[in-house]
């Protein structure tokens, strides 16, 4: 029977030593985690929670100093197969600028498939079918230094792309862009799950990017305290708040006005069912008011 999880840790601890050489910094502590293929999983948490460093375990660029960390099986602390792992689960990190070595936008783009050893027409059909996802095909000749932040976003997610990965983790990949930037990434990031069967894993401190997950972590101190689909983890705004985090703007509208005596939901999360929730509620209570 084939593993349908393609992210597997077991008790995954990790530390590092320290400058002043005083005790190593505990920054994992016994995570266990399963993520299954197809899914899009959001990773949330404050900044120091943890988040980050498990993402960079995902794909080898750290390894355990206790417990497993299992791709599709493949154990990464096994030298032999860290290429093959890093082709199954690539990474997109927040700043573009240190993923893209090439001056022009489509040498970039076959960076990583030249050096896994690819014949030319299959580079030429990956890079433009990679550069068409993320929708910079026509920006192929570009130098990339003249391109927006975003848009040099998408030439490096374009780049993991040409992979051909099963698994693509994104590392607040949002975090140095305007909003219009931020709202082309995540748009990418549907898309690949939606329509291309890649499995997301997205690393973020901005709950509305969140709001479309299949799941939703929460990380705190190391450790995995909230892991549920997005209606459950964000309608406990509670929790979500001794975390340093909040809910969705939508969730905390809902949750003040609650507090201000409106019989309203909590998992209305995007911003047409936040509406559609806030006149409901105002329509009853003009009904009462009439009766």
């Amino acid at each position: 029977m084939e593993n349908p999880n393609i992210i597997k840790t077991e008790n995954l601890v990790f530390s590092y030593d320290q400058a002043d050489g005083s005790m190593p910094k505990m920054v994992l502590r016994g995570v266990d985690l399963e993520i299954e293929k197809g899914t899009f999983v959001a990773i949330l948490g404050h900044n120091g929670s943890g988040k980050s460093t498990l993402a960079r375990h995902f794909n080898a660029v750290l390894l355990p100093s206790g417990g497993r960390v299992l791709i599709a099986g493949d154990d990464t602390v096994d030298s032999s197969l860290v290429i093959e792992i890093r082709r199954r689960v690539g990474m997109v990190f927040q700043n573009p600028d240190n993923q893209i070595v090439a001056s022009v936008v489509e040498e970039d783009v076959a960076f990583a498939p030249e050096n896994l050893g690819f014949p030319p027409e299959e580079i030429r059909k990956r890079v433009d079918e990679a550069l068409e996802t993320v929708g910079m095909y026509e920006y192929r000749l570009h130098a990339p230094h003249l391109l927006s932040g975003g848009q040099k976003q998408r030439i490096a997610i374009a780049g993991v792309l040409a992979m051909h990965p099963e698994c693509i983790v994104f590392d607040e990949p949002t975090a140095m862009l305007d909003p219009r930037g931020r709202e082309n990434i995540v748009k990418i990031i549907r898309d690949l799950r939606d329509n291309h069967g890649v499995t997301v894993v997205l690393i973020t401190h901005h709950m509305e990017e969140a709001i479309d997950a299949d799941r939703i972590i929460v990380m705190s101190d190391g450790e995995i305290i909230m892991d549920g689909l997005p209606r459950e983890v964000f309608v406990d705004i509670d929790a979500l708040r001794k975390t340093g985090l909040d809910g969705p703007e939508t969730v905390t509208l809902l949750h003040e006005l609650r507090e201000d005596g409106f019989n309203l939901p909590l998992d209305a999360l995007t911003v047409d069912e936040c509406a559609e929730a806030i006149y409901e509620a105002l329509r009853k209570q003009s009904s009462k008011k009439e009766d």
